[in-house]
């Protein structure tokens, strides 16, 4: 029996520990894994390799991924998804693991309707966005890089009593700058999630700075587009020198962390213990700190929310 694992859409760490695991645990099956590069790109391509152990030695503690990744527009026409299909044949792969979003694990489903292609999903995207799940692969060693430049910006900022303002990603999520400001001490926390009034914000950090405080850290989430015009209130506002930190994809790279590491491994052993069980078109997900599996109309049926209680304990920070 042939299975391979492919990566589709962004990268995120964790992936690499993953298709190690992969091929490690395939292989102690008395099975045949493969390897699929390039995604889905690689699919109708025909970029699909026998794995071996020396192909994935010494990949654990590497951020992406060594099989890479990619968006693929021809992916959404049949005849380049029979294509992929047709590779897989000659292969005689009928079973995927797949390490990816909410759309990668629609094309798969299309691609599992058109031509009965077994498929799994690990919700993977430091967005940690993806509905159903409450963690998704690489959100862990995100969140570490992002506390690692909030650190380093901060002394800085204090040295020279400056405003700081960190951009994060997450696109429209605020996960990733949600949990950064509550754990990083931060006095400002704007994501899309909640309605923050930046009048009440000025007037309080103005009270503030007259009762002692020296610099300001404000977590911005990319999907407010506020960064600017944080750093205009804070300048002529508050009248505090401030610069802006936009952090961009260094919080997509790095050596992925143990939690994500081992999280890996669990994804990876029960997909591939589903796969072979004989069921098909689902994405594992982990929550309420156990895996489970659900179906792609799930995942595709509502829209991911941040919990209340984790919004609640940084309310005082957006208003």
């Amino acid at each position: 029996m042939s299975i391979a694992i492919m990566c589709s859409g962004g990268d995120a760490p964790g992936m690499n520990p993953a298709v190690k695991h992969f091929v490690d645990y395939v292989l102690s099956k008395n099975l045949t894994p493969y390897l699929i590069y390039d995604g889905l790109e690689g699919l109708i391509d025909d970029n699909i390799k026998l794995a071996t152990y020396s192909d994935v030695a010494g990949i654990m503690h590497l951020g992406g991924t060594k099989i890479r990744s990619s968006r693929s527009k021809r992916f959404f026409d049949y005849e380049y998804r029979k294509k992929a299909f047709e590779n897989l044949q000659k292969k005689q792969i009928d079973k995927i693991v797949v390490l990816g979003g909410d759309g990668s694990f629609r094309a798969m489903n299309q691609f599992y309707k058109d031509f009965g292609v077994s498929f799994v999903g690990i919700p993977s995207t430091i967005d940690n966005d993806i509905f159903g799940t409450d963690y998704c692969l690489g959100v862990d060693t995100a969140l570490n890089t992002i506390r690692g430049a909030i650190d380093a910006v901060r002394d800085t900022s204090s040295s020279f009593k400056r405003g700081c303002v960190i951009e994060t990603m997450g696109r429209d999520c605020g996960y990733l700058a949600l949990i950064s400001a509550i754990t990083s001490g931060a006095e400002i926390c704007l994501i899309p999630e909640v309605c923050f009034d930046l009048k009440s914000i000025t007037k309080r950090l103005k009270e503030e700075v007259k009762n002692g405080r020296t610099y300001i850290v404000c977590i911005v989430s990319e999907g407010t587009k506020m960064t600017s015009q944080m750093v205009d209130i804070l300048e002529n506002e508050i009248c505090m020198e401030t610069r802006a930190t936009i952090l961009g994809h260094i919080q997509r790279g790095g050596n992925p962390t143990v939690f994500d590491r081992l999280m890996a491994v669990e994804f990876v052993t029960n997909s591939v213990d589903k796969l072979l069980d004989g069921c098909d078109g689902l994405v594992v997900v982990y929550k309420n700190s156990k895996f489970e599996f659900v179906s792609i109309d799930y995942v595709n049926s509502g829209k991911y929310t941040i919990k209340q209680e984790l919004l609640q304990l940084a309310n005082r920070l957006y208003k």
